[in-house]
């Protein structure tokens, strides 16, 4: 069996994106007013751009190495579908006991009269996400994808039913969408 010593690869730069890699693997995507930037730290795994394309290579690389360049190379994928399109989820308020009221407080998410709850409960949007509700649909939106989906997480996970039987208690705030696809 050959053992590989090179791996590599190649993102095509779309024309409206400029990307920017510095000496320490971080990568800068930029669109127009919109930029993402993040480090890839790996001891063996680089990134270099040539011409309109990104590069991640690694030099004799192993199972791990070979997977961590696929996840690196998806990292920066959604980065530049970030500030080109961004990230859309969508969520659906469901209720059969208790009418829920939810709305956007700051940088946070109220959820008010969850199953009779005197309490509210709360989730963090986190920075650079934005959530919009409109009748019984949440909508988050942003440019990074962990974040956008992280959000959407955490919204989900607020109102998570805890000590009753989820057949019958199916109240709650659910992911229905993700970027224009169905769940």
């Amino acid at each position: 069996m050959p053992v590989a010593v090179y791996l590599e690869e190649r993102i095509k730069i779309p024309e409206n994106v400029q990307v920017e890699i510095k000496d320490d693997n971080e990568v800068i995507v930029k669109s127009g007013n919109k930029e993402l930037r993040r480090k890839f730290s790996h001891p063996k795994i680089r990134i270099k751009k040539e011409n309109d394309e990104v590069v991640v290579f690694v030099e004799y690389p192993k199972r791990k190495d070979k997977a961590m360049l696929g996840t690196i190379a998806a990292h920066i994928r959604n980065m530049i579908k970030g500030v080109t399109e961004g990230f859309t989820y969508k969520l659906k308020i469901r209720y059969a006991h208790f009418p829920m009221k939810v709305y956007v407080k700051g940088n946070e998410v109220i959820i008010e009269n969850f199953l009779g709850e005197k309490h509210p409960r709360r989730a963090k949007i986190l920075e650079g996400v934005t959530v919009k509700v409109s009748g019984e649909d949440v909508i988050v939106t942003g440019i990074d994808k962990e974040k956008v989906g992280q959000t959407a997480a955490n919204i989900e996970q607020a109102t998570k039913i805890k000590n009753r039987d989820p057949r019958v208690f199916q109240d709650g705030i659910y992911i229905v969408e993700k970027a224009g696809k169905a769940i």
